[in-house]
């Protein structure tokens, strides 16, 4: 045990109400003798994780249980602006664990300040991602503050420990040494690990998905999708003006029985190792892909080029937890300076888990008819083409008379 144990007076855990975090709650009341209050973030997890979360809390031990809506921040501050530098981590996940960490931890702090605390505590384990993107946005906005990892701590290593920690303590749970799956759930995904999945030769079975339908069970008719941009940041779905959380949650209510949104991967942690995860992210790849069509009609070759390379290190940068950094700043900015060009509809043809752009227009729009069309145009001489390839190509021409010359 830290020395520094005893200083701790009041602590604010980042409360689930799962076992972990039901354990949490005595064990910090045991071994550094304070207050603990609990927060619980709202991000769109559903009533369910929510429902009876306060009592939980305080049958547990906490002294007080916060639990804040943080749904329209978190879609409008954290997943608009990761949209915008089109970040996805190794080419297929859309980071959605990762975007729902720093509005939690920025909330968590605020409490802190509210209630007068000087520790903060989270209830990631020593193996994965969270711990770092916690402890790294603690650092950067409360830096004053001990942070207690108690997965780092404690010598339990299993869910029967916890289990059998809480029942020596007569503290009620609803969790059960049976449970197969880690799940992580917010308003843009819900992800899964654990069970069959550990082994990455075995196909997931049906129980692991709970968002989006199967899509060979999936309706054999396609469903059409109306998007509406303005400056990067979606405004209307099927012409119905939302704000940007039930704007995210039309996008799911309509993806997800097209089986939409489904990925299984092999990813590497920040802290070293594989994970093997399956993600559903319907809304959010309707949306992705929406955008990024309306990026090909409004940008040109080298601004296009220049926001890939930007979407490609701000994958790194959010899963990495470092959202509160000057690269982090300076990549958002660079985003919205292209984004400001994002303006117009777009339609998503979603079918059999496949979400698929039809129909694309903007004000902004680079495309021109009169210049692209294969028929007669009074716009473009292609005999100009030839003195633009000549130049584009000279340094290859010098380098072959140079070798013709050499032989």
């Amino acid at each position: 045990m830290s020395t520094q144990t005893p200083t701790v007076k009041k602590v604010v855990l980042a409360y689930s109400g799962g076992l972990d975090t039901s354990a949490i709650i005595p064990w910090l009341k045991e071994n550094y003798h304070c207050e603990v209050v609990a927060f619980a973030a709202d991000v769109g997890q559903g009533d369910e994780e929510l429902e009876g979360l306060h009592e939980k809390a305080i049958a547990s031990g906490a002294s007080e249980c916060y639990i804040v809506d943080l749904k329209e921040e978190f879609v409008e501050d954290f997943i608009f602006p990761t949209i915008t530098t089109g970040a996805v981590y190794e080419g297929e996940y859309l980071l959605g664990t990762s975007m729902a960490r720093p509005v939690i931890a920025k909330a968590q702090v605020e409490i802190a300040r509210k209630v007068g605390a000087d520790a903060l505590c989270h209830g990631c384990t020593g193996k994965g991602n969270d711990q770092v993107r916690f402890e790294g946005a603690f650092a950067a906005l409360a830096p004053d503050l001990q942070v207690i990892a108690p997965w780092r701590e404690w010598n339990m290593v299993s869910r029967e420990d916890l289990l059998d920690y809480l029942a020596e303590r007569n503290i009620e749970t609803t969790a059960s040494a049976t449970k197969i799956y880690s799940r992580d759930a917010n308003a843009w995904h819900i992800s899964h690990e654990g069970g069959e999945l550990e082994d990455p030769w075995c196909e997931p079975t049906k129980q692991v998905w709970t968002m989006t339908v199967d899509p060979e069970d999936a309706p054999d008719k396609a469903e059409e999708v109306s998007l509406t941009f303005d400056q990067g940041r979606l405004t209307h779905v099927n012409q119905v003006e939302l704000s940007p959380y039930n704007a995210l949650v039309e996008l799911n209510n309509l993806a997800a029985p097209h089986g939409v949104g489904r990925i299984d991967i092999v990813e590497n942690r920040l802290v070293g190792m594989k994970s093997r995860g399956c993600y559903e992210t319907p809304g959010g790849t309707v949306l992705l892909k929406a955008y990024k069509a309306l990026e090909t009609l409004v940008l040109d070759k080298s601004a296009l080029k220049f926001r890939e390379q930007l979407g490609l290190e701000f994958a790194h940068v959010m899963y990495d937890g470092r959202w509160f950094t000057a690269l982090n700043d300076a990549l958002l900015a660079g985003a919205a300076s292209f984004a400001k060009l994002v303006t117009g509809e777009i339609v998503v043809k979603l079918y059999k888990g496949q979400a698929t752009v039809t129909k694309r227009k903007s004000v902004n729009s680079l495309y021109s008819e009169d210049f692209a069309t294969f028929g007669a145009d009074d716009v473009y001489n292609q005999q100009h083409a030839e003195g633009f390839i000549r130049l584009f190509s000279l340094s290859s021409r010098i380098k072959a008379l140079k070798a013709q010359e050499g032989k």
